[in-house]
């Protein structure tokens, strides 16, 4: 046990590390550190912190969908075809378009595709709500800001051109303070790695290991560069993925479903056909 004489010391010591004013955000990072080493902030709070310091430095273009992974609707496929997509997208709310991905006629919440079946003079276009759009540019915390104001969650990122560059949720915004964000669609931790959901498409958690990724899809992924399946994405990758990111390893599909700024959470993986050889051609 510690001399009692040596306890004031300790506090004075602690005392002026934390009273020391930083100069810069890098000091400030490392008195955050220091007092992570000396356990009087746990790394989830140091984590947060972090993520708090850097949203002012980090913009719209760093963490929206691009404009090739977003998820619409058209507003002229019939609602029975609008609803089968929405089920197997799995969002809550949607991009609705006209012609192509530049003309963004409204947003479409999920939920408000349950009038469909109640409702025989159901119109998509009286259910659609504004579209906002944002510069690429665009600071998170000015944005994550404007989305409080406004009561809105997502928002149509637009390029120096005027055409859509991509989309942003409030979500892309939070979980870059406090890392993912569980929804209903994530695992739960006490199930098993690898499970089937209702499209027959498998949701794979990333920490799974690479041998029994392989024992599960009859596949020979080396094991030598990762060891497991989010590590050989982004090994693939040479970083770290953004949420809908594709990777194709032999013929399966690996579509990022959940991940933030510091690690890759859960992949959605579908089996891709094969052609014939004499029908390659």
């Amino acid at each position: 046990m510690e001399p009692p004489s040596s306890r004031p010391r300790l506090i004075e010591r602690l005392s002026a590390l934390l009273m020391r004013e930083p100069e810069d955000r890098s000091q400030l990072l490392d008195l955050l550190h220091s007092a992570f080493e000396r356990n009087l902030l746990d790394s989830d709070a140091l984590s947060m912190m972090e993520g708090v310091l850097s949203v002012s430095d980090t913009t719209v273009r760093d963490v929206m969908v691009p404009r090739a992974q977003m998820d619409v609707v058209d507003i002229d496929d019939p609602p029975e075809k609008i609803v089968a997509f929405a089920v197997e997208a799995t969002h809550s709310r949607f991009p609705a378009i006209g012609e192509n991905k530049d003309d963004v006629v409204g947003i479409l919440l999920a939920k408000d595709l349950l009038r469909c079946f109640s409702d025989k003079e159901f119109d998509l276009r009286d259910t659609l709500r504004p579209a906002v759009y944002i510069p690429e540019s665009k600071r998170l915390n000015v944005l994550l800001r404007e989305f409080r104001a406004s009561r809105n969650h997502m928002a149509i990122v637009v390029d120096e051109y005027g055409g859509v560059a991509g989309l942003v949720t409030i979500e892309d915004v939070i979980e870059q303070i406090v890392g993912d964000i569980e929804d209903e669609y994530d695992f739960d931790e006490t199930a098993d790695n690898i499970v089937i959901d209702n499209t027959g498409r498998f949701r794979v958690k990333a920490t799974t290991e690479v041998d029994d990724f392989n024992t599960a899809f009859s596949t020979h992924l080396a094991t030598d560069e990762a060891d497991t399946i989010g590590g050989l994405v982004i090994k693939q990758l040479g970083r770290l993925p953004k949420r809908h990111e594709t990777v194709m390893l032999g013929n399966l599909r690996l579509t990022v479903l959940r991940a933030d700024s510091r690690r890759v959470h859960t992949l959605l993986v579908d089996k891709q056909r094969t052609l014939p050889l004499d029908a390659a051609g």
